[in-house]
């Protein structure tokens, strides 16, 4: 049984601060184009990724991905058909062109209607415990197929947009590396040159070498470690991923000029040069009040990106590579509140899958008449995320042990939704 320990405080702060010193150097854009196909060929053979599409705030799947139209719960949307069997929403033209390559589960039935525990919940398939901080499904992807590509540079998780959840007991080296739509680090500014960066970091190695050859304990050692990557990072050619400014003009109007387009085109660069796991984050979704107009709204910036994002991996050949999850904390209720909204609902709601091993084009589960109940197998958070590492080959058998000794199983022991593996 494997043991992880955690690694916070000082040697994140350490490694944040030397990244805001050189975060303005990036390798030379030629290099890694020159490099990319290469690495998206060995991707193509055998390295699997995960892009998460998170809709923070709720989503009402009622009126995006299993409509009732006629019933008192239906609202004013009308379904469409799909190049899959299932029918979606009329505002979704672009995803309905693209059904036959995702899967529907319309029997979600999940534990959490709160959005601080429901986003915990459906990031890592544990309910929350003070006692335990358990690892989030990028910090459980990347430990488990970082070692699968032993060329990769940059952050095995990346979280575009938006915060993501931990990598609780893995510990530091798992974290989400956090970025916005443009590509910025969080909180940096890109000010120092490469020939300041090279500059700081000789003197800085200096200063470490002096420390360490005094033998002033492990944690001279553990900074020298944090720093040379750092370093690597930073003057890596694999960080021009983060850079959709030079892709063609044509292929970031396909995504849209948005910064959820932009997130999901930097999402296809990052798997394409070996990230194994990518967030990107679409909130707003809490639509207690005026739900239908917001949706009316909000639904054709996510229509479009998605839509190109899995066109853009079908084309490239990465699709079979790539497994694609779309959700949020939970549904939104079938009953329409007083102000033309809906409220949180966790009894039955839908995600949607895509790519990697996935049965595609279908729905699984179903719901009743009026969307208030699931009528088939439900499934939870802990199946879901069982169905997504089962489809990019990571077994279930593995087991992790949390700082305070206690075993866990991945996935929170989830059972794999047999109707959506290939």
């Amino acid at each position: 049984m494997l043991h992880f320990k955690s690694r916070r405080g000082a040697s994140r702060r350490h490694f944040l601060k030397h990244l805001a010193a050189g975060a303005a150097w990036a390798g030379p854009a030629a290099h890694f184009l020159s490099t990319l196909q290469s690495q998206a060929a060995e991707l193509k053979k055998n390295q699997k990724s995960v892009i998460l599409l998170w809709m923070g705030g709720g989503p009402a799947t009622i009126d995006i991905w299993d409509l009732k139209p006629g019933a008192i719960t239906g609202g004013p949307f009308n379904p469409i058909g799909t190049s899959g069997d299932p029918q979606i929403c009329e505002h979704l033209p672009k995803m309905a062109q693209q059904m036959h390559h995702m899967s529907i589960v319309r029997s979600m039935s999940t534990r959490e209607a709160d959005h601080s525990r429901g986003r915990y919940y459906m990031h890592t398939g544990f309910v929350p415990n003070p006692s335990v901080d358990h690892p989030s499904y990028g910090a459980v992807v990347a430990h488990q197929l970082e070692q699968t590509r032993p060329n990769l540079e940059i952050p095995p998780f990346v979280s575009v947009g938006g915060n993501s959840t931990g990598p609780g007991f893995l510990g530091l080296a798992y974290a989400p590396f956090i970025v916005d739509s443009n590509g910025r680090i969080r909180d940096l500014e890109m000010k120092t040159t490469e020939s300041r960066w090279r500059a700081r970091m000789q003197f800085l190695n200096q200063l470490e070498s002096q420390f360490i050859s005094q033998n002033r304990g492990p944690a001279t050692t553990e900074h020298r470690k944090m720093l040379e990557k750092t370093n690597r990072l930073l003057t890596s050619t694999q960080m021009e991923a983060f850079r959709i400014d030079g892709e063609a003009q044509s292929v970031r109007e396909a995504y849209g000029n948005t910064a959820f387009g932009r997130g999901c085109l930097m999402a296809r660069r990052l798997v394409e040069v070996g990230v194994p796991f990518v967030e990107v984050d679409l909130g707003g979704w809490d639509t207690h009040s005026d739900n239908f107009n917001q949706l009316a709204t909000k639904l054709p910036e996510m229509d479009q990106a998605m839509a190109a994002l899995v066109a853009d991996l079908s084309e490239r050949g990465m699709l079979d590579q790539v497994a694609l999850l779309w959700m949020g904390e939970f549904g939104r209720t079938p009953r329409i509140n007083g102000n033309t909204g809906r409220d949180h609902w966790a009894r039955s709601w839908s995600a949607v899958v895509g790519g990697a091993g996935f049965q595609r084009g279908i729905a699984v589960g179903k719901t009743n008449s009026d969307g208030t109940e699931v009528e088939t197998t439900p499934y939870s958070s802990e199946d879901l995320m069982a169905t997504v590492l089962q489809s990019i080959g990571i077994s279930l058998d593995t087991r992790f042990t949390a700082a305070n000794g206690r075993p866990m199983k991945i996935a929170g022991g989830g059972r794999p939704i047999k109707e959506l593996l290939a």
